[in-house]
């Protein structure tokens, strides 16, 4: 099994070779995800202005609540739809999906697929 250190450093370089790909704009932000052992983090980010736009998370005070006895991909789900929710309000309809050093599987696929379903396209 490879060292933790290792490990860290395949996450960075899978984090810099993904992110140099992405662009986001005011118009189309960049959807950064982060995930921790416990919860999931998604921030919409105009890189030209260098400005988040819109945040989500299952801290969140709007969802804080409803995700108790939750599956931890259900929950990202709706951390997803939460954030296309806050970003259509905006009149954002369109993102780049900034998946990080994750990989594109499990709760980082659940939220992605809850933004699509609640009307972002990416």
């Amino acid at each position: 099994m490879a060292s933790s250190k290792k490990l860290v450093q395949i996450r960075a370089k899978r984090k810099r070779r993904v992110r140099g790909k992405l662009f986001g704009t005011a118009e189309r932000p960049r959807l950064s995800v982060f995930r921790s052992a416990r919860h999931i983090y998604v921030q919409a980010v105009a890189d030209d202005v260098g400005q988040t736009i819109a945040s989500a998370s299952t801290m969140s005070r709007e969802l804080r609540g409803s995700l108790s006895g939750m599956k931890k991909s259900e929950a990202a789900k709706k951390v997803g739809a939460l954030l296309a929710q806050k970003l259509t309000a905006r009149n954002v309809t369109a993102a780049v999906f900034d998946r990080g050093p994750f990989l594109y599987h499990g709760r980082v696929k659940a939220l992605a697929e809850g933004a699509r379903e609640a009307g972002l396209q990416f």
